[in-house]
């Protein structure tokens, strides 16, 4: 059996997706659907199980297996959200809850692939895998960085394959759940839609308007990236997850434009509220990737972001989900 935290959301839908495509079934789905959207994600894969992400951890902590043979977890539950403010619970849900589930992995041997954030690096502009680079903005990022630490200390003594990958800008089917946390792409769509145009920030940080850039990373490519760690688990470690390559939000608004042939770009107030927030740059250093040998190319944002307009202007997207939400 492969277990998926996270299993409704974004990215462990999408794995849960690809899985199946492998002809694999036996997954046992653990997520939280108060937001009983997320549903939708899941109604055209195939899984042996779902749980509820309480029940789960109890379940762990009782010491009770929750399955007699687990071959892999990946673990993609998280609170992602960057404006959340809650420190009690963020460290709760990402921290506490992400060191259970990998010590229950050590102690019965099962691979442990789970979910880092770029966002441990904060506003630096080296983006390489090693402790100096490492100083997030939030608390969501903080929350990332110190399970990413509890496991550097744990792996060098550990049987068992682990590996972290920290997720640059990923983007793709399966996230309008999210609201104002799914990705721009998603958010430029919706707003060309209703209003016949798409808005960009300001220039910030000695950037010109909506020149920004981002480390965007189709959501097909990180799962594939996933997929290939479970088949290679002679490899641990904690890598980047991106391109290598950053491009700007003015590379994502035009690339919807030009999907839907119509629409305009237009500037608004950077929010003061993101002040010091905020990054500006982000850019994967793939080469510890590179070096595991996975040499597969990454789409560019105009590749990526065209199949993504298919998929939700073209009759793929469920209908369950609302542009409202």
């Amino acid at each position: 059996m492969i277990i998926v935290t996270g299993g409704a959301g974004f990215i462990g839908s999408n794995i849960v997706k690809a899985l199946n495509a492998r002809g694999i079934t036996d997954i046992l789905v653990v997520d939280n659907l108060s937001n009983g959207a997320k549903y939708a994600n899941l109604v055209d894969c195939e899984i042996a199980d779902y749980l509820d992400k309480d029940a789960f951890l109890t379940c762990l902590k009782a010491g009770s297996r929750v399955a007699s043979a687990v071959d892999a977890i990946f673990h993609e539950g998280a609170c992602s959200s960057t404006t959340e403010w809650d420190g009690r619970y963020m460290m709760h849900n990402n921290y506490d809850y992400s060191r259970t589930l990998l010590d229950y992995c050590i102690e019965n041997r099962i691979a442990f692939l789970y979910a880092s954030s770029a966002a441990v690096y904060g506003g630096g502009r080296v983006f390489t895998e090693s402790r100096e680079h490492e100083m997030p903005l939030n608390v969501y990022g903080y929350s990332k960085f110190l399970f990413d630490q509890y496991v550097r200390r744990r792996m060098p003594a550990v049987e068992n394959q682990i590996a972290g990958f920290r997720y640059f800008n990923v983007y793709g089917p399966r996230e309008q759940h999210k609201g104002g946390m799914a990705s721009v792409a998603v958010q430029f769509n919706r707003q060309l839609l209703e209003q016949d145009r798409v808005r960009l920030f300001e220039g910030t940080d000695g950037y010109a308007d909506g020149e920004q850039r981002r480390d965007f990373v189709f959501v097909d490519d990180a799962v594939d990236v996933n997929l290939w760690f479970l088949d290679h688990p002679e490899h641990s470690g904690i890598f980047n997850l991106g391109t290598g390559r950053s491009q700007t939000f003015n590379d994502v608004a035009r690339a919807v434009v030009a999907w839907h042939g119509r629409g305009s770009i237009e500037y608004v107030p950077f929010p003061a509220h993101l002040q010091g927030r905020y990054q500006s740059f982000t850019e994967g250093d793939i080469s510890a990737l590179r070096a595991t040998g996975y040499d597969r190319r990454f789409k560019t944002v105009e590749e990526g972001v065209a199949i993504y307009m298919e998929w939700l202007n073209g009759g793929d997207a469920p209908e369950t989900f609302s542009p409202a939400n």
